[in-house]
């Protein structure tokens, strides 16, 4: 119960790493307010995980509305807000030939711009109970896949905007803001996304060792259990850190995972 009697907004929640996250921070003794697009697959983790346990709002994270309506949810449901989990994301492909203005555009408002809004709207509630923000980064944020290039310098964004608020916010508010950057991980839309590139049904077994020296990928239940570290008290006054989750070593160069690598 390493989290008993907090209450956590954790964006894109409906699926793959942020249910993870979710579901642990329950475990863990926290309430959740969920969030997602999909309003069925939202509604079925309410009811996996209880809904005397968290809320689910069902709103674009870009919309205006969202940070505040999110904040409001936290407090209205459970009477106050103890941290912010910035997963929701879109992970899509893109290279210097077929990213536009437009494209780029919105690539950085979902997975930057959207992220430093909820903490700005979620700051006094964090304030008021010396909360805390975990961003969701990626290994991609160090150069990033070659066919992943808007989605990478959204993340590398977002890594500077970590280090910035974890040093500002912790000295001038006592509210931490750390990240962690997950490797590779099997997720529902991970899966689906690699069979789009190529690759076979199966095509998360017997991967080759540079990128799954252990013979697999990580799962999202492990990327949630490193966040509960983040998201406790345990992790007393660390601001300002961003830590990678990966079976190696991780900076730079980041190989394609697509059917010219792996077979």
């Amino acid at each position: 119960m390493r989290l008993k009697d907090k209450v956590i907004i954790v964006t894109g929640s409906t699926t793959g790493i942020g249910k993870a996250i979710a579901k642990r921070c329950v475990e863990e003794g926290a309430k959740v307010v969920l969030h997602g697009l999909e309003e069925d697959l939202g509604l079925e983790v309410l009811e996996e995980i209880g809904k005397e346990n968290a809320v689910f709002l069902c709103e674009d994270i870009t919309s205006a509305s969202c940070p505040e309506n999110l904040v409001n949810l936290a407090v209205k449901s459970f009477g106050k807000l103890d941290a912010v989990v910035n997963n929701a994301a879109l992970v899509i492909a893109s290279d210097i030939h077929n990213t536009d203005r437009d494209f780029f555009q919105k690539v950085l408002d979902i997975n930057t711009v959207s992220p430093f809004l909820l903490i700005q709207k979620a700051l006094p509630e964090l304030t008021r109970n010396r909360g805390n923000v975990l961003n969701i980064g990626s290994v991609n944020a160090w150069s990033g896949e070659p066919n992943l290039l808007a989605y990478s310098v959204s993340k590398g964004a977002i890594m500077t905007l970590t280090s910035n608020l974890g040093d500002s916010l912790m000295r001038e508010y006592g509210v931490r803001v750390n990240q962690i950057n997950p490797g590779w991980v099997l997720t529902e839309r991970e899966t689906e996304r690699k069979k789009l590139h190529g690759l076979s049904d199966t095509w998360y077994e017997g991967l080759p060792a540079i990128f799954a020296p252990s013979g697999r990928i990580l799962k999202p239940e492990e990327i949630a259990a490193a966040a509960i570290y983040w998201l406790s008290d345990e992790c007393g006054p660390v601001s300002g850190q961003v830590v990678t989750l990966e079976q190696h070593p991780m900076i730079g160069r980041n190989l394609p995972k697509d059917s010219s690598t792996i077979n």
